[in-house]
């Protein structure tokens, strides 16, 4: 028995040791490329493309769980060309942090990303968010409507769902347990899953063949941001129960674009009644399209966001454009 315990405390702390290393390794090949913000509770990670005086409003780009900036990042750079793109770690993400693990809602991540973008001068942007972003524009644009002139949601989480977030979800989130798996078994497990689980999220349409290496999903299986997604995740559902009745409150334009066959964000669960509900709403469902629609229909997503920013125009441009000459 002794024996026995003493093995399993040695593969404990061998495997703690590689999860180190491996930690190490990969932020070695992931490395930052944009500034930190300061925000209440958070250090966020934020990356600017294109000229930063463009003329119209800004994107902010938000991802979604299991994620980071970088997959985002692809759709940024193609609108970047002539407009300022604002792409953000959300907090606990990618080389984003939170001083507290539990602030994993969208209400509170809202207000955390709301500060930054004060901070960066975007005081009223075109939000463009996938998957589990999509819960957190909407809130950000039902208790800060005067900074969201437009929503461009992709595949949204919206609405509540039959289930869970998933078992591993919830034990990853446990105390105690969650972090001394998130420190042994997390990043070896992870590595050999990494392909096969971003393939499950693009199905049926193919993964890019550099995807998992271009995003750095691998920065996913550091065991502080793997403890951090799972919250995320566990409490999710809870957090679109208290926000959806609101949803008719959203008085800013919304696109929504979802594919008619994505397993991972039930696209009739969410999308349709959201476009249902939401006054000013557009749905575009992709048919024989998954859950990664801002890759597998870039032009179409990146067409509807142009569209969007054409159509609206800041409040102090309008002014200039129609006020006398001598004014």
């Amino acid at each position: 028995m002794l024996t026995a315990i003493i093995a399993l405390v040695a593969a404990g702390l061998a495997l703690a040791l590689a999860t180190q290393l491996g930690v190490q390794l990969i932020q070695r090949a992931c490395r930052p490329q944009g500034r930190m913000i300061e925000a209440a509770g958070a250090r966020l990670h934020v990356v600017e493309l294109g000229p930063r005086d463009a003329a119209g409003l800004p994107i902010v780009m938000l991802h979604g769980a299991s994620s980071n900036l970088r997959a985002m990042q692809p759709l940024g750079v193609e609108l970047a060309k002539t407009r300022r793109v604002i792409l953000i770690d959300r907090p606990g993400h990618g080389w984003s942090t939170r001083k507290r693990v539990a602030d994993s809602t969208p209400v509170v991540q809202g207000e955390m990303i709301v500060e930054a973008l004060t901070k960066i001068g975007a005081d009223r942007a075109i939000v463009v968010a996938h998957s589990w972003a999509g819960a957190l524009a909407l809130r950000i644009a039902l208790d800060h409507p005067d900074r969201v002139a437009g929503l461009v949601l992709l595949a949204p989480v919206a609405y509540p769902w039959r289930g869970g977030a998933g078992r591993y979800n919830d034990v990853i989130s446990t105390p105690l347990i969650g972090p001394l798996l998130a420190h042994t078994i997390t990043l070896p497990f992870g590595l050999l899953v990494a392909n096969s689980g971003a393939r499950g999220v693009f199905a049926p349409q193919p993964m890019p063949a550099d995807f998992v290496r271009d995003s750095e999903t691998l920065l996913l299986l550091r065991p502080r941001e793997f403890i951090a997604n799972a919250r995320d995740l566990a409490t999710l559902k809870a957090a679109v129960v208290e926000q959806a009745p609101r949803y008719a409150e959203i008085k800013a334009p919304v696109t929504i674009i979802s594919g008619d066959v994505d397993k991972t964000v039930s696209t009739g669960i969410h999308s349709r009644p959201l476009a249902a509900t939401a006054p000013n709403a557009k749905l575009i469902v992709l048919p024989g399209v998954g859950h990664m629609v801002q890759y597998v229909a870039s032009d179409l997503v990146a067409s509807e966001i142009e569209a969007m920013a054409d159509r609206l125009v800041q409040p102090t441009a309008t002014m200039d454009k129609t006020a006398p000459a001598n004014l």
